[in-house]
């Protein structure tokens, strides 16, 4: 079990780093029209926005920087595709296709509450400015 517990912060580290890829994926999709996507034109609500925020705060929760922030609003943005996109169309997420939002939602949510962890931009500032002496 001790072996368990040491692995933890490298597994959730790495659930942080593989939930911002494929997030910032799906933001390149709407933005640039990559990997199987359509270009969203400039602006247009509510796609636009959700792909600049899938992108950018997918890549930073990606590298761990300003993680907890980042993974709120892509939790919330997720939380928000649910129910005004697909909660409508029928109650249960296997009825409304809402699975991958919600899935989504609280993987942030769980991001944001957890925080970086060890592999992060986030983890790795913090210490250097531990190291750097104070100023008087």
């Amino acid at each position: 079990m001790n072996s368990l517990e040491t692995a933890r912060p490298y597994v959730l580290s790495i659930f942080r780093i593989v939930v911002g890829l494929l997030f910032a994926c799906h933001g390149a999709a709407k933005l640039f029209g990559v990997l199987g996507g359509e270009a969203v034109p400039v602006g247009v609500w509510p796609q636009w926005y959700a792909g600049i925020i899938e992108f950018v705060g997918g890549g930073l929760v990606l590298l761990g920087l300003a993680t907890r922030i980042a993974a709120l609003i892509c939790s919330g943005e997720m939380a928000y595709a649910y129910f005004v996109v697909h909660q409508p169309q029928a109650l249960w997420p296997l009825q409304n296709e809402g699975e991958l939002a919600a899935v989504y939602s609280w993987s942030f949510l769980l991001i944001a509450v957890l925080g970086p962890r060890v592999w992060a931009l986030d983890t790795l500032l913090g210490r250097a400015r531990k190291r750097a002496p104070a100023r008087t």
